[in-house]
């Protein structure tokens, strides 16, 4: 016998535990490198070859002869200094002369191979990079270049992903200098500062002040888009985007799931909001009959909170192509027929 339970299934299997909370309770709980030209081709390479010191920035290939894993692959030498062989693992190679890095790994190899070859050639020299680190389209590390803003970089990577977040995060190192913001702070360890920057202020203003010159080792950081979640007897259920908002309210998100369908028991909904460091989420109770009539003040609904509305009593469902009604709740009637096997 098939059974159609139209809307309702993702809730039914978030399998959280909860724990009840009052609407009006749960509202109050609430060092750089040196500047080098950029160089590649053979001719610079064959110059500075073996005698080059490698540094942070450089970009090498390493052919290594019957080792297949490490061959022919581009390693960029990260800001630490190290790089990451396969098979054998993190080297630092900052402060090594290409040859001296070439007699550290024929040691390492000869773990797997008798008699080890290895030849390291440049392919692009060092310059101070930018990082780009998220929800783009072509994350990593950039050489900084003459004089590049954020939008001009975001450009240079892409852009961002569909899912990413309306929010950029800039990190400098303190020795680099201030972020020439306003709404700048520094970073808890001290060492830095941080700046978060809308995307719809880079977009919709000209020339705006947040389009700021990067410095070298500039972090840029977007994580995904954080979404509340709708569920049960609404227009459309699912993930619904913040934008830049830090959360919407009960009314807002109705209209943007939909509104309620006609079965929805609205005074009987609820919010499971995620209790912090645990996989647990606490109920809050809503009426959002009376929020709607402007009688209960509206909730503020905050991210990866999910909004559920059940269905009244009483509603019709298909069962084996016949349309039936239900009169208990809906778990409930789920719970008896899975248990006669249906």
């Amino acid at each position: 016998m098939r059974l159609t339970i139209l809307g309702m299934a993702g809730f039914l299997i978030l399998g959280f535990t909860t724990a009840t909370l009052p609407a009006q309770e749960a509202n109050r709980a609430q060092q750089p490198a040196s500047a080098q030209s950029v160089q590649t081709g053979p001719m610079s390479a064959d110059n500075l070859r073996p005698t080059y010191v490698l540094g942070p920035g450089d970009q090498i290939i390493i052919r290594a002869f019957e080792m297949e894993e490490i061959s022919e692959r581009p390693v960029l030498i990260d800001g630490d200094g190290n790089i990451n062989v396969p098979v054998v693992g993190v080297i630092h190679a900052a402060g090594l002369k290409v040859s001296q890095l070439e007699a550290t790994l024929i040691i390492a190899l000869k773990k797997y191979v008798k008699e080890p070859r290895v030849t390291i050639n440049i392919v692009q020299f060092r310059s101070e990079p930018v990082f780009f680190v998220g929800a783009f389209q072509r994350p990593g590390i950039y050489p900084l270049q003459g004089r590049r803003t954020l939008v001009e970089m975001l450009s240079a990577v892409g852009g961002l992903q569909p899912n990413a977040s309306r929010t950029i995060k800039v990190s400098r190192r303190t020795e680099i200098g201030s972020i020439p913001l306003p709404n700048a702070v520094p970073t808890p360890d001290g060492k830095g500062s941080t700046v978060r920057i809308s995307l719809g202020s880079l977009r919709d203003n000209v020339n705006p002040a947040e389009d700021i010159v990067l410095e070298p080792f500039d972090v840029v950081t977007v994580e995904k888009a954080e979404l509340i979640y709708v569920n049960g007897a609404l227009g459309h259920v699912g993930g619904i985007d913040l934008q830049e908002k830090d959360s919407l309210s009960v009314t807002q998100l109705v209209t943007m799931a939909g509104g309620l369908k006609p079965e929805a028991n609205a005074e009987k909904a609820r919010i499971l909001r995620p209790v912090l460091n645990t996989s647990k989420r606490a109920e809050i109770p809503l009426n959002i009959t009376r929020i709607m009539e402007g009688k209960d003040t509206d909730f503020a609904v905050m991210p990866n909170d999910l909004l559920y509305v059940p269905t009244k009593s009483g509603f019709r469902q298909t069962l084996d192509g016949k349309s039936v009604l239900v009169f208990v709740p809906l778990i409930v009637s789920i719970t008896v027929l899975l248990a006669r096997g249906l």
